[in-house]
This record gives C-alpha cells, sequence and structure tokens, in this order.
C-alpha cells in the first residue's frame, strides 16, 4: 500500500498553477531529440539587459517522471525574476509522452543546466551563479544536476559544466532504492519504477553521490509526506554535513507531499517556504533586500 500512494502521489502532488496569465518572457529550445524540441521558458526581471550578470534559478517540475507541466513553478519563477533573478522553467522527457526513463530525464535536466551556463552572455546570467530547483521527481532532477557523475548527452560540450551552483529543493526524491520507499511493502509497485530508471538505483540517488565541494542546499520537506518519506531529506541533509557541506532543512510538521505548491491551502506553506528559499538565496549572495512575496502576490491579484 506505502507504493501505491507514492505513484499516485508522486503523479498527482505535483499540480501546475490553476491561472493562464503566467507567460514567460520568452522561450527557447535547449534541446532537440529526434522530433521532440525542449523548451527553457525564461521569465526576467524588469529592465534586464544581455550584459547583466544575474543569478539565474532553472526549475524542473515534478509529476513522478511521467507527466507533469512545466507551468507548475511559473509563479515561483515569476516571483524570482522580480527579486532580480533570470528565473526559468524546464521542459523535460517523461515517460508518458516520451517513454523516456528516468536516466533521461536526468540527462535532459544537466543539458538544460549546461546549455543556461553556454549561454549566459545571451541571457544575461552569471555562469557562477545557476540554481536548480523542482519539486518531487523535478527536486530529483535539481539534485542530480548537483551531485550525480554521467548521464551528459554525448553530443554536447563537456568543457561546459552542467553542475548548478546551489540546490532549491521540494520534498524530492533523493534515494532511490527500494529500502528508501519502504516498497518490500509493494514490490510490485517499486519494480515497475525501476522498470523506468535507465540505470541502477544507486547510480540515481543524489544522497549516495554527496561529497565535499557539493553545492549549497536548502530542502523543505513535509514530515507527513507519505510519497517520499521524510527520511530521505533527514539523511540527504546529514550526509552534507557530514561531508562538509551546507544544507538547510526545513522540515514542516503535519504536511504532505506537494504542500509547497501555489494554490494550495490559501497559500499560507508557498508564502513560507518562498520566503524561506529566498533568505537562503540572498544568504549565499545570490539574492539582496528583504523576501517581497506577500507584496508580489497581492500585486498579481490587481
Amino acid at each position: 500500500m506505502q507504493n501505491l500512494i507514492l505513484f499516485t502521489c508522486l503523479l498527482a502532488a505535483q499540480e501546475p498553477a490553476k491561472k493562464d496569465d503566467f507567460d514567460a518572457s520568452r522561450s527557447e529550445v535547449y534541446k532537440t531529440i529526434g522530433d521532440v524540441k525542449l523548451k527553457m521558458h525564461i521569465y526576467n526581471p524588469e529592465g534586464h539587459k544581455a550584459s547583466d550578470k544575474r543569478p539565474a534559478i532553472v526549475f524542473f517540475f515534478g509529476g513522478g517522471w511521467q507527466g507533469g507541466s512545466s507551468k507548475q513553478f511559473a509563479v515561483h519563477a515569476r516571483y524570482f525574476a522580480t527579486r532580480g533573478m533570470v528565473a526559468m522553467t524546464a521542459d523535460y522527457r517523461v515517460y508518458g509522452q516520451h517513454k523516456a526513463k528516468v536516466a533521461d530525464c536526468v540527462a535532459d535536466a544537466k543539458s538544460a543546466i549546461r546549455w543556461v551556463r553556454a549561454n549566459a552572455d545571451k541571457l544575461g546570467v552569471d555562469p557562477k551563479r545557476i540554481v536548480s530547483s523542482g519539486g518531487s521527481a523535478g527536486g530529483h532532477l535539481a539534485a542530480a544536476v548537483a551531485t550525480l557523475p554521467g548521464f551528459d548527452a554525448a553530443n554536447e560540450d563537456a568543457t561546459i559544466s552542467s553542475r548548478s551552483n546551489a540546490m532549491v529543493l521540494f520534498n524530492p526524491a533523493l534515494d532511490l532504492r527500494s529500502e528508501a520507499f519502504k516498497a518490500e511493502t509493494d514490490s510490485k509497485r517499486y519494480q515497475e519504477l525501476m522498470n523506468r530508471f535507465g540505470a541502477k538505483a544507486e547510480e540515481l540517488s543524489p544522497s549516495l553521490h554527496v561529497k565535499k565541494g557539493t553545492p549549497p542546499a536548502i530542502v523543505f520537506h513535509g514530515k507527513a509526506d507519505t510519497a517520499v518519506p521524510f527520511a530521505q531529506a533527514e539523511s540527504f541533509s546529514e550526509a552534507m554535513r557530514v561531508t562538509g557541506n551546507r544544507c538547510e532543512l526545513a522540515a514542516y510538521d503535519g504536511q504532505a507531499h506537494g504542500f509547497f505548491n501555489f494554490g494550495r491551502d490559501g497559500n499560507k506553506n508557498f508564502i513560507a517556504t518562498t520566503t524561506q528559499a529566498d533568505r537562503f538565496l540572498e544568504s549565499i549572495g545570490y539574492l539582496t533586500g528583504e523576501p517581497s512575496i506577500e507584496r508580489f502576490l497581492a500585486d498579481m491579484k490587481k
């Protein structure tokens, strides 16, 4: 039963924003695989110029590596653009539409970060301040680009790093081994997911690849999460601590999977997590000034 809940929640809990008016400044194709064109949706700060050297944040949507929409983090992206970042939401291949394995999703995420860094001059981005962010499966990808070796597309310039410089993670899957999901209670369900890995679980698990020099992170996780157990966030944070890396674990009592999403529960947790993410980014030199998420939301209603 545990994993039945896991797969249902991983797919359903990561809903996109319920509005249609959060259009990006523009969208560009960052990767083409056959007839599939993957787009980066870009939200620029007001008055932004290509000559600027802004920090960037790239969001990866959730959906169990099976579905989902880049619109999930559209409001987050718009907010961080008002705070001076070049904010982006990335498409990537998913199993439901492209029969993509989890390993393919990781490869696409790495391509996305590499594309941002390769085009930093055109985008007005500081290539040394690129944040990876996402929720659930997207949180896994945001952690994967900062930790996992390999999975780089063969036709890309490997001299340009695909590694992010910081992580903002929302209930991320950080350990894909069966024991991390208590999958012994539903081994068939876990086997179905494992068949979609495209690599060994150990190779796809960010918690197992933390080492000295792993980029700083903040992890948001609900203690009542039945899709991705809170213990995964604890284990990742401990691995970061013992290797001398910075990791803030923002634990939310009684909160389930997807609690942070815009539009949930009157936006109480959306505001709280976004404020904490803002302060974390300020503390590492990516933002200045006080968080302004509540004013931003008020302006949205005008």
